[in-house]
């Protein structure tokens, strides 16, 4: 993806990476690793605070409603927007609607990434209390109600991990009300880099498809730099506002 090519370039640049840790991540391997931790080519485990450059005014507050820039909405998406109403969302208990998968990664908070087996990676997020799964292999979607998070299975590619999401329970782009349908799919690319100062980041590429509510896939790049070993994380509750 050009887009992508084009955040994890920019970072490498600003900061002075040369991108050989990249390149070595990209060599082959004899024989294939028994399990996607052994395996892994990058480390993204660690709890990591966003740094919020882009879409900061969409990001640090909540925007007004009809307020849906970027975001290449269909005439039925900006009509769905444009009906947005956080005292309802608060009264039938949809608080988390900004919360799933789509949008999680660009909340404010910090997010913390851990192995939960040898062959499935958890995410867990401060805002709004979030837990996400990404497993690794030929995992079937657990039976039941599509869910805010979704069913994503995650592989090494190129380097990077690659995770795809779908299954996901219709919510928001955005906490005033920009829609994704049930027939959202997300894709996620993480990639690691280390910048002269010893500093660790993480760039997370999002692309969002949905044939109902988005002309054309909504991409963003989100960074996060590392924290040190036993740093603070304090889960919050949704918020609809």
């Amino acid at each position: 993806m050009h887009y992508r090519i084009f955040a994890v370039t920019a970072l490498l640049v600003f900061f002075g990476v040369t991108g050989s840790g990249i390149q070595a991540r990209q060599r082959g391997r004899a024989t294939p690793p028994a399990t996607a931790k052994a395996g892994a080519p990058l480390d993204v485990t660690g709890t990591w605070v966003p740094l919020i450059t882009e879409d900061w005014r969409h990001r640090m507050v909540t925007p007004k409603k009809g307020d849906y820039e970027s975001v290449p909405l269909t005439a039925e998406g900006r009509q769905v927007a444009d009906t947005w109403d956080p005292a309802k969302d608060e009264t039938a208990g949809e608080q988390c609607q900004s919360y799933g998968a789509p949008a999680i990664m660009r909340m404010a908070g910090r997010v913390r990434i851990t192995w939960d087996s040898d062959n499935a990676l958890k995410v867990e997020t401060e805002a709004g209390s979030q837990t996400r799964l990404f497993h690794f292999g030929n995992v079937p979607p657990p039976a039941g109600a599509a869910t805010w998070q979704g069913h994503s299975i995650a592989g090494w590619d190129a380097g990077s991990l690659k995770v795809v999401t779908n299954r996901l329970r219709p919510g928001y782009l955005r906490k005033n009300g920009v829609p994704y349908s049930a027939n959202a799919g997300v894709t996620e690319w993480y990639d690691r880099v280390t910048s002269p100062n010893g500093d660790d980041w993480l760039i997370v590429t999002t692309e969002v498809v949905d044939p109902q509510y988005l002309a054309q896939p909504f991409i963003t790049s989100t960074h996060f730099k590392k924290l040190p070993d036993g740093a603070t994380f304090t889960r919050e509750a949704c918020s609809a506002r």
